[in-house]
């Protein structure tokens, strides 16, 4: 698999980690927020099948951020931005109607 560094293109899959879903929802007001809520944000994902936004790092290569969406069933890579960059794929319809 290869996928494509905002900063240095396209490279070998092994130079990357993955660092999980980049919008999962964080707590609003977090002073009455119970350690069920807190362990549900920082421990649990969604894991969909198909579209997901994702935090990805270079790390053998720039050692830069970006995010991502890839498709979880594919694995393609839709599309990659660096971190100040929008993501202009939107997610199918159910997901944004499930958040």
């Amino acid at each position: 698999m290869r996928i494509k560094c905002p900063y240095c293109g396209l490279r070998d899959h092994s130079e990357f980690s993955f660092g999980g879903e980049s919008q999962p929802a964080r707590p609003e007001n977090p002073e009455p927020t119970s350690d069920t809520e807190w362990a549900d944000y920082l421990f649990y994902r969604d894991n969909p099948k198909g579209l997901q936004f994702e935090l990805w790092a270079h790390d053998f290569g720039c050692r830069q951020w970006f995010r991502a969406v890839r498709n979880t069933v594919t694995h393609e890579f839709v599309e990659v931005r660096r971190m100040d960059e929008p993501i202009a794929t939107p997610l199918p319809r159910e997901r944004n109607d499930a958040e």
